[in-house]
């Protein structure tokens, strides 16, 4: 039978979970190495992360702050949440990267706070570490804060709500109740109607299952309501009255001078027809089933390692939990010990019972979305918010497990099941370092070229509408650019998992997972510098640069197809850009509306106004440069090349 640890009889802990301040200094440390440290490079990339800086740009200089516009034209697909903390950056730091990226590596570091205390309070001191480690060194966390997305901030704001739901609810405290509301509200201005569907798709279930509906009472349904209404409805409704239906729309497709309104193209189109996949315009890819699923394991990986042992104990606690009447975190409670008092007993009892609705509550919240995304139109990133829930409870497991005697029935801590994930990780991390090793001595004899791009195979998987398509255009050649993060990374990737391993081995629990994490975090900062390498591939700032070093005023700039390819040459150089052929994707809806600005061009109009009146510069991605030299053939001066990109004007310097 397992030892118990009532009061009296706890283990020592070990020197980094003896205190707050010990755990924080070290997860703050990782924090700036890992999130911090990345603000400043690259520069805005093109496509989604500068077309939301230009709106969030155009909010600090107009002073609007209901309707957002990108280039001039309504962008009416997004809560504004986001572009508010942005554009207040904007005034206090400048239009950079540093300011545009800000909010949401804040986000991370608000959930790895919330994950903290979530899980300090359910499962014990070393959870709570490891929860929110597990946050600042995931790769999906880290990935998916490298471009202006809300989603760590939709996260924090979804997981403070449920939690202010299960301890308001637990300790009677309707203030609780209230702040869930606020934090519901605010969760619906970052990123839409999402928020309070997972929020209900949790928290329904959850008081049928426990019989917690019968305190509806304790929820303040009413009051609550109203003031979720006060927070989130007073922008929808602005924004409704100042973009309302143009002429006489016809089915789902505007058209110049008719199109619906911000309720319809808000609600409809990007909300309801975007789940069922018949958004127009259609430019969003489904992964297929096998790809969503494991890339659910890449994205919470290395934490994702530890997820068989903790299925593993969850399978063979299934009916222990029910048969023995001790339970907590190494499943020896005894309320019988006579060492221990009544109000010890009871202190016990109520956490078992948060930790044990802790668990219920996450797992239905992270199960409904990930269930939801595998049936809707999805990109890797959109399952972020169930990555705090899968976080915290591994982190309650791994701890549980870590802390449970070696004699008896219980999974522990130099159980074959963590022995093995750490062999498994070794394996893997070995693997991956010869491939690294192997390109990097392919490109032994390569010269270094700044622009990665023109060694890249332009592979175009998933189209590039898949926010992974470009890992999968490297080549060989491209490690000569890449030596550095190669070489920092295959040496974390060998020499890390091997120490976790031989930790593990030897019992030393707590010292083998922040090994796993550390190695992480090596590999997350070598990740960020072949990242800074993809600059000239990713961004066009350096064509703004050039834009900027040789523009009078008046001259004018000209994209070529899409404003989102070269959306960082409309931020750095703050001109608003004639599009040829440029209405589709984010452009379509607003460009419909009667006040316009006469942007949108065509071939001809092209054609008429190059080498006439202001000085042009012309920015032309490599898809289109072929047809751009043949229809201005001999017309052209070009300015600069960058990866597949051109930057062209319309007389000599």
């Amino acid at each position: 039978m397992a030892e118990s640890i009532l009061p009296g009889n706890h283990p020592r802990k070990p020197a980094l979970l003896s205190s707050p301040a010990k755990s924080w200094t070290l997860l703050l440390l990782v924090f700036i190495a890992v999130h911090f440290a990345a603000l400043f490079s690259p520069s805005l990339l093109d496509d989604a992360d500068a077309t939301h800086a230009n709106a969030a740009q155009h909010m600090a200089k107009s002073g609007d702050w209901v309707t957002l516009y990108v280039n001039g034209v309504r962008y009416l697909e997004k809560p504004p949440l986001p572009y508010w903390m942005v554009a207040v950056d904007y005034h206090l730091f400048g239009y950079n990267v540093f300011a545009t990226h800000l909010p949401e590596t804040l986000g991370v570091l608000a959930c790895a706070i919330l994950a903290w205390l979530w899980a300090r309070r359910a499962y014990g001191d070393r959870a709570a570490f490891y929860a929110a480690l597990g946050m600042l060194t995931s790769l999906g966390v880290f990935l998916w804060t490298r471009f202006f997305i809300p989603e760590s901030i939709l996260t924090f704001f979804i997981a403070l709500a449920l939690y202010c739901f299960l301890t308001g609810l637990e300790d009677r405290r309707p203030a609780r109740i209230y702040l869930m509301y606020v934090s519901l509200a605010i969760a619906v201005l970052a990123k839409g109607l999402i928020a309070p569907v997972f929020f209900v798709a949790a928290v329904l279930p959850y008081l049928i299952i426990t019989g917690e509906w019968r305190k509806w009472r304790q929820l303040r349904l009413l009051s609550g309501f109203l003031l979720f209404l006060a927070i989130a409805a007073p922008w929808h409704i602005l924004a409704g009255l100042r973009n309302p239906d143009q002429g006489n729309p016809v089915g789902n497709v505007p058209t110049p001078g008719h199109v619906h309104g911000f309720f319809y193209f808000y609600f409809i189109n990007e909300h309801f027809l975007r789940f069922l996949g018949k958004r127009y315009p259609h430019d969003y890819n489904k992964q297929p089933f096998w790809v969503f699923w494991i890339g659910q394991l890449a994205w919470l990986f290395p934490w994702s390692l530890y997820f068989p042992v903790v299925l593993r104990r969850a399978w063979r606690n299934r009916r222990l939990a029910w048969a023995d009447v001790r339970y907590d975190a190494s499943n020896t409670l005894h309320f019988l010990d006579p060492r221990s008092t009544a109000y010890e007993a009871a202190s016990m009892a109520a956490k078992v019972r948060f930790r044990a609705r802790t668990g219920l509550l996450l797992l239905l919240y992270a199960a409904f979305i990930l269930v939801f995304f595998s049936i809707s139109t999805n990109q890797e990133y959109y399952t972020w918010p169930a990555y705090f829930p899968l976080l915290v409870l591994t982190a309650g497991a791994l701890a549980s497990i870590e802390e449970a005697p070696e004699a008896g029935r219980w999974i522990h801590n130099r159980s074959k099941w963590l022995i093995g994930a750490h062999a498994a990780f070794a394996v893997v991390g070995a693997a991956a370092a010869a491939a690294l090793a192997a390109g990097l001595w392919s490109s032994r004899n390569l010269p270094y070229v700044p622009d990665i791009g023109t060694l890249l195979a332009h592979r175009g998987v998933g189209d590039y509408s898949l926010a992974t398509s470009h890992l999968f255009d490297l080549t060989g050649p491209s490690f000569a650019a890449l030596r550095l993060p190669a070489a920092l990374a295959a040496a974390a990737l060998l020499v890390g998992p091997l120490i976790a391993w031989f930790l593990r081995k030897r019992g030393h629990a707590l010292e083998a997972t922040v090994s796993v994490a550390f190695t992480a975090a090596v590999f997350l900062i070598a990740a960020h510098l072949a990242f800074v390498r993809f600059e000239p591939m990713l961004s066009s700032r350096a064509m703004a640069d050039t834009i900027n070093r040789l523009a009078a005023p008046g001259d004018q700039l000209i994209l070529y197809g899409d404003q989102a390819d070269g959306s960082s040459v409309i931020f750095y150089t703050q001109k608003q850009a004639f599009l040829v052929n440029g209405r589709s994707s984010s452009m379509i809806w607003g460009s419909c509306y009667p006040d316009v600005p006469h942007i949108f061009l065509e071939d001809k109009d092209l054609l008429g106004m190059w080498g006439t009146g202001p000085r042009k510069f012309l920015f032309v991605p490599g898809e289109s440069n072929s047809h751009v030299e043949e229809l201005l053939h001999g017309r052209l001066y070009k300015l600069q090349e960058l990866s597949d990109k051109t930057l062209y004007t319309d007389r000599p310097l």
